[in-house]
């Protein structure tokens, strides 16, 4: 009996699960077996006395339980016992089938992929752009992105507050197809550092030179006082003239798009806010949860919503 056994409980976890697990359905039945028959005698007329209980004018009278309702519990609890036995319910007893939902989701990944893997092993040597012209593959990548990247980039894939659209032409790190294969694949970490060291006074003209970057009403006044201080401290990474860098993930701040703008807050209050408290963004790799083929498929996928209407 070795084999149906396993260590994953201590002996007295495991004892006292068993003890409680069969406990329970032997008092069940016991109540049940004691309360079969009842002790009233039918009178002459076949009448039974009631219990005395009563419920909107419905008396409940002192009959057994019907014999088909008892053998069918009885059924119930061979049923039960028969499932313990087969299936692990009983402390570290893992059942005489040896069952488990680890084994069947392994046997089921299995024969996934001994299915899909030819046929994502066939698109993996298309490239991109050809694939992303491929309605049949588009198909199969749209699954696997509503499965996998729906919940953070929308299903219609426009994004949401803190998460980029991806059907526009505004790339953090660019939207080439080499460069959507190392997002996918090892991850991006976006870091905006907090600027209170600037002060009140000159987060708010830093504020408004933005504005002015993307051609929104500003503060002129305040906006030339504000380039010299981003020229000193964010040009670093968003260039001189505020286009943003690629290759750090800095985004353009020149065409009035932006990602932590929430639902009903103005752009001004949006950049102050990301002045003051800075921002952390954080795509995760995703090649190691659903490989490399599936991430060649919703590459090809990001990359033909350019394509779309």
């Amino acid at each position: 009996m070795s084999n149906f056994w396993d260590d994953s409980l201590s002996g007295f976890w495991s004892a006292w699960i068993i003890i409680l697990t069969l406990g329970s359905i032997a008092f069940a039945f016991w109540i049940l077996y004691a309360n079969r028959k009842t002790d009233k005698v039918p009178d002459a007329d076949g009448n039974v006395e009631t219990t005395g209980h009563a419920a909107d004018e419905i008396e409940e009278y002192d009959n057994p339980l019907p014999r088909w309702w008892f053998q069918l519990y009885v059924a119930t609890v061979v049923f039960s016992l028969g499932y313990l036995l087969l299936y692990p319910g009983l402390g570290n007893f893992t059942g005489l089938l040896g069952w488990s939902q680890e084994g069947q989701w392994e046997r089921e990944v299995a024969r996934a992929e001994e299915r899909f893997t030819p046929i994502f092993s066939r698109f993996q040597e298309i490239p991109i752009p050809e694939l992303a012209r491929d309605a049949e593959a588009m198909q199969v990548a749209e699954r696997i992105y509503q499965n996998n990247c729906a919940v953070c980039h929308g299903a219609n894939a426009q994004g949401g507050y803190g998460f980029p659209n991806l059907t526009n032409d505004d790339w953090l790190y660019g939207g080439e197809p080499e460069q959507l294969m190392t997002t996918l694949v090892r991850g991006r970490n976006g870091l905006m550092p907090s600027f209170q060291t600037l002060g009140e006074n000159n987060i708010e003209n830093v504020t408004q030179h933005v504005l002015a970057l993307s051609g929104l009403e500003h503060d002129a006044e305040r906006a030339e006082v504000g380039a010299a201080v981003f020229a000193s401290v964010c040009a670093a990474c968003h260039g001189p003239s505020g286009t943003g860098n690629q290759a750090l993930g800095a985004p353009n701040l020149t065409n009035d798009i932006w990602l932590y703008q929430a639902p009903g807050q103005s752009v001004a209050d949006s950049v102050r806010q990301t002045l003051r408290n800075g921002r952390n963004g954080h795509m995760p790799a995703q090649a190691a949860y659903i490989g490399e083929e599936r991430v060649h498929l919703v590459a090809a996928y990001v990359y033909s919503l350019r394509f779309r209407d």
